[in-house]
């Protein structure tokens, strides 16, 4: 199964989180090969960083301790999907879409899974739902699926 990581997703596996442990675990199982991310991943997963030392909760050291795994994983496992015109144009049908919920970012992540047929692997519950919706494959996690969706 080839699949899609969202960068909560990323984050969560990197950075100290509650569902940090789950997601190393997950990302342990998986097969060389089998991981997917897009260059709107890059740039998401720099932001989250760049947050995390702002609001106190990761300091400069830290930051470069899990920006330099970030990096490792990248070279060894992940795969990065350069976003095309076609991405961006699905995400814009994806954004209007009002019922989903969804802002410009996880539509264009949900637009790259959905154009590539990979399974989405989202934290985000909005993201989580907007994929059932939209007929999108996800791996279901726990603090996922324990939480109340509309």
């Amino acid at each position: 199964m080839n699949c899609y990581l969202d960068t909560s997703f990323v984050v969560a596996a990197l950075a100290p989180e509650a569902c940090t442990v789950s997601a190393q675990a997950w990302l342990a199982r998986q097969l060389p090969g089998s991981l997917h991310i897009s260059d709107w991943t890059l740039t998401e997963f720099s932001s989250a960083m760049s947050i995390k030392i702002r609001s106190g909760q990761l300091s400069l050291d830290q930051r470069a301790e899990i920006v330099a795994v970030w990096q490792n994983l990248i070279l060894d496992s992940l795969h990065v999907s350069k976003l095309r015109p076609e991405h961006f144009e699905l995400a814009a049908q994806f954004a209007a879409n009002h019922e989903l919920g969804v802002r410009a970012g996880d539509a264009l992540h949900l637009a790259v899974a959905h154009r590539a047929g990979y399974h989405i692997v989202t934290l985000d519950v909005q993201m989580a739902r907007a994929a059932r919706l939209l007929g999108i494959a996800q791996v279901q996690f726990p603090e996922v699926t324990a939480t109340p969706v509309p």
